[in-house]
């Protein structure tokens, strides 16, 4: 077995031997094996980066672009392997309706340098895939594509095409990181549309030559699976009969073809259920997620995630005023990291301050309106005592944003009382008719109420700088996910760091910290949560219009979330965990 430029032998003559060889090796070497040719290696379906020509469907694609920008912050030698997606979709309301626009994208219009091509097999074909390169100081985006590879998230999950995408990253991506001629120190897998790569590295020591049982063992203990949802019976199911088309004839080595046949239960399988069996280190999201998520092995055995909450890239994500303000108040250091005395420091920030900071964001978000039409056609701009709520979060069902139109008469009388306006901004997938339905239903109860028509907005095609912008300019965020099925969320981070007062059900990373430390939304049904949540808006406006309510209710946010939300944190919690000294 090859370990930093050694090699350790270690017959096994069975399957049995496999945990007792883990047990007795350390993993202290893994430290050493972080190099600028043998790097920390994250795989990835999507990512959300616009500067860089990546469009992502949500929060996994923000957290995959904010960890590449955290690891070149910290100096660690950093390859996000993602496809490059030659098309993409812009959401765009016309007569009325929400439809998609797409536009084709050339990746050397992001600096991208083509490298050279590599093949994998599909369906009888080899497939040519282009191999793409963009470097930064310590880091770099490794990507595969082609002309016909699609958009993310083309087509539906467990469809022929979604698995030529995941075999292409997985055995292309693999090929592509060996022609530029490096070597993983760890394989992160960012769920499991991933799982190829580890498979591919299995098939590479197998086929050179390493005992099978031995490869599988170096695999699984240099590969981590890094989990974002909460049960696995949701996950889409492959067939053997797709495998034999689009995966099989990509594996030279037969005993990791026989090994991975006998995973198939009925004909089926679950991409999560080989991820569990390829990866020895699996980590959760957040607390809660890594307690609750509802995974069993092959054996049947409940399997256990290592928590490790998601962080934000703070300089990508909090006004840059603020973000120098913590600076100089040494809430935080150059490296984003956090004071000991944090929370003392915190207890310098005032209202004159954080109202001020907030008319800064506030020009940032009428700037972007400029583009950004509501569902109205209006062109929206907000002046500096206008109060703003948001809901800004991916548009699916468990996230609620239909909760407070449940009560468009109780709603209409709360943003009354201050004049308020309440902005919709999330992302409906393609071909989500249940949310477009809900979507359009919502307009519908806000269109025949002369108020509400006037005071609330959707703006359509979210995406990361609107994201950025309604964090830094609105007043308070809505957090509403049914509580139990929120992995993480990072867009509540956001707000927190920029100053908004959070409204949220005690889910996902929000619940690693008290409910008392924030605007918590509780009931014990879903009509309890909408009077509570109703209150909670209340509360809000009556906080902003209090300096002493005002400075109290950022402080305790910031007090009890700083340390959650730190990027910086996150992937240093993620090196002591992988490369333990």
């Amino acid at each position: 077995m090859e370990t930093d430029g050694q090699f350790f032998y270690h017959p096994l003559e069975n399957i049995e031997d496999v945990e007792l060889f883990y047990e007795a090796t350390e993993r202290s070497h893994l430290t050493k094996a972080i190099a600028s040719d043998r790097p920390y290696t994250y795989w990835t379906i999507e990512m959300y980066d616009q500067d860089n020509g990546f469009r992502g469907g949500g929060g996994l694609g923000v957290l995959a672009a904010d960890t590449r920008r955290i690891a070149e912050k910290m100096g660690v030698p950093f390859v996000t392997i993602v496809p490059f997606y030659p098309q993409e979709s812009k959401q765009v309301i016309k007569d009325g309706a929400l439809v998609d626009e797409h536009i084709p994208k050339d990746y050397r219009d992001f600096g991208f340098n083509l490298i050279d091509k590599v093949y994998i097999k599909c369906c009888g074909n080899l497939c040519a895939l282009e191999v793409i390169e963009k470097r930064f100081k310590n880091t770099r985006i490794l990507s595969i594509t082609e002309p016909m590879f699609g958009e993310l998230y083309s087509d539906t999950s467990g469809s022929d095409h979604r698995l030529y995408q995941e075999v292409a990253l997985g055995f292309g991506g693999y090929e592509a990181l060996k022609l530029v001629g490096l070597k993983p120190a760890i394989i992160q897998l960012n769920e499991v549309a991933t799982f190829f790569a580890a498979l591919a590295r299995l098939d590479e020591l197998t086929s050179n030559g390493m005992d099978f049982y031995e490869a599988v063992v170096y695999t699984r203990k240099h590969t981590l699976y890094t989990n974002h949802t909460l049960v696995q019976a949701a996950e889409a199911e492959f067939s053997y009969e797709q495998f034999e088309r689009y995966v099989f004839p990509n594996i030279k080595s037969l005993a990791v073809k026989k090994w991975l046949m006998e995973k198939f239960t009925n004909g089926r399988i679950k991409l999560s259920s080989v991820s569990i069996e390829i990866a020895e280190l699996r980590s959760g999201v957040s607390k809660l997620h890594a307690r609750v998520a509802n995974y069993y092995d092959l054996a049947g055995n409940k399997v256990k995630f290592k928590p490790i909450t998601n962080g934000i890239d703070l300089g990508k994500w909090v006004l840059p005023d603020i973000l120098n303000s913590f600076k100089a108040k040494e809430i935080i250091d150059n490296q984003e990291m956090l004071a000991e005395d944090f929370a003392d420091k915190v207890e310098q920030i005032t209202a004159q301050e954080i109202r001020e900071l907030k008319v800064n964001g506030r020009k940032i978000l009428n700037e972007v309106l400029k583009t950004r039409p509501d569902q109205e056609g209006r062109i929206l701009s907000f002046s500096g005592d206008d109060f703003i709520f948001d809901f800004k979060r991916r548009f699916v069902d468990y996230k609620r944003p239909d909760l407070p139109f449940r009560d468009t008469y109780r709603l209409r009388n709360v943003l009354e009382s201050h004049n308020a306006h309440y902005i919709i901004a999330g992302r409906i997938h393609t071909g989500d008719e249940n949310m477009l339905k809900k979507l359009y239903s919502i307009l519908e109860l806000v269109r025949k109420d002369d108020y509400l028509r006037d005071h609330v907005h959707y703006l359509c095609d979210y995406d990361e700088k609107l994201a950025f912008a309604l964090s830094v300019g609105s007043n308070s965020a809505i957090n509403i996910p049914i509580v139990g099925l929120e992995a993480c969320g990072t867009s509540w981070m956001k707000d927190v760091m920029n100053y908004n007062l959070l409204i949220s059900t005690h889910d996902g990373g929000v619940a690693d910290a008290s409910n008392k430390s924030y605007l918590n939304v509780s009931g014990a049904d879903e009509h309890e949560e909408l009077d509570n949540l109703l209150q909670r808006m209340e509360e809000a406006m009556a906080i902003w219009d209090n300096d002493f309510d005002l400075e109290y209710m950022v402080r305790l946010q910031l007090a009890n979330f700083l340390p959650i939300i730190s990027g910086t944190r996150m992937l240093k919690d993620y090196l002591d965990y992988l490369f333990p000294v």
